[in-house]
């Protein structure tokens, strides 16, 4: 990936950053970050998510899905706790692209979950979304 590319991650980060404290995430805490991986090709992804681990990040499993032309991609997402501090999303993001561009895969930038007391969290047990209306 080249020089503009990757600061076009680094404006991505910091208005995605910026949302975030607008719409009253607590920075205070730390988020759960999950950023994207993909590639038509399963044992490609697979090295890259073994590298992705290496570098210290949760690696979810591989998952393949049907792209809108009828193809097929697979996808893993690279996870990690962190506060949101742009600094170490930025290093963060340099780590992974050159990992993705390394095995020649996509990196699809990451996404978070809002955090707060008004916070709509997911129930995985049953598959609800738990709305704490006190």
């Amino acid at each position: 990936m080249n020089n503009e590319e990757l600061q076009a991650w680094y404006e991505f980060n910091e208005e995605t950053i910026q949302a975030l404290k607008d719409d009253g995430s607590d920075i205070s805490q730390p988020h759960t970050i999950e950023h994207h991986f993909a590639s038509k090709d399963f044992d490609i992804l697979e090295k890259a998510a073994v590298d992705v681990f290496k570098a210290g990040f949760e690696v979810t499993d591989a998952e393949e899905l049907m792209l809108d032309d009828g193809g097929t991609v697979f996808c893993f997402d690279a996870v990690i706790e962190k506060k949101l501090d742009l600094t170490a999303f930025n290093k963060d993001t340099q780590t992974l692209v050159a990992l993705a561009d390394k095995h020649q895969v996509h990196y699809d930038g990451w996404g978070t979950y809002y955090v707060g007391d008004d916070a709509i969290e997911y129930n995985d047990d049953d598959g609800e979304y738990d709305l704490d209306e006190d």
